[in-house]
């Protein structure tokens, strides 16, 4: 039964819980919020879901990039190297972008009649980014249920794995990971430097898969 509503970067993560979940997902939106690697991911996603015949929303949230204090809305030098759990990789944070999507999601599901949202949030995320911890969606899943008639929830089922974890399912369901987007920098390839990059790396490197990635 097509019951969710998926939020789609266009990298590893959600390109995974899409084709995961597929035979529920009824809807797919990815947001424009003006970062570096948005256009990137957004033709991946755009791709994707086009091939697994999901109807797919891009939504412009351009005040995050015009308001918002980020490295990631600043431009690619503005991006730091290293690993994801360096102290300086913080700067990445976006206030509150995942509250933000999900609310939009959470309207967009009660407005076609869908009883979920999907979001790809992982275990890797949860030292840097506040609004990607359990505490968070756990929260952010009751508001919406009691925020709306048809008791819309959140879907987090990667919450408490690793980036390496998701990585083995999307083997198991042979997804092309050079179709998908992580780099933060934003550039024509995959810088190979910065956390995202950094992450990547391991992750296909774990579980198995050959990184068939463009480097610079």
């Amino acid at each position: 039964m097509k019951d969710s509503l998926i939020v789609v970067s266009g990298g590893m993560d959600s390109v995974t819980m899409m084709y995961e979940y597929a035979e529920q997902i009824a809807l797919a939106v990815s947001f424009d919020y003006g970062s570096n690697h948005n256009k990137k991911e957004i033709e991946f996603a755009k791709l994707h879901c086009e091939r697994l015949g999901i109807r797919h929303l891009i939504i412009p949230l351009a005040f995050m990039g015009q308001y918002f204090k980020s490295s990631l809305l600043e431009g690619a030098d503005a991006i730091p190297e290293g690993h994801y759990t360096a102290e300086n990789m913080k700067s990445t944070v976006v206030p509150f972008r995942n509250g933000i999507m999900l609310s939009i999601a959470c309207g967009l599901a009660e407005s076609n009649g869908l009883k979920k949202v999907l979001i790809a949030n992982h275990g890797g995320d949860h030292t840097i980014y506040p609004d990607c911890r359990p505490e968070f969606i756990n929260a952010m899943s009751s508001a919406m249920t009691l925020g709306t008639d048809t008791h819309v929830e959140v879907f987090a089922p990667y919450t408490n794995i690793t980036k390496s974890d998701i990585a083995r399912h999307g083997k198991a369901l042979n997804i092309n990971y050079a179709e998908t987007w992580s780099c933060y920098k934003g550039g024509d390839k995959h810088c190979g430097k910065c956390g995202t990059c950094v992450e990547r790396k391991e992750a296909l490197a774990e579980a198995g898969i050959e990184d068939t990635t463009e480097y610079e």
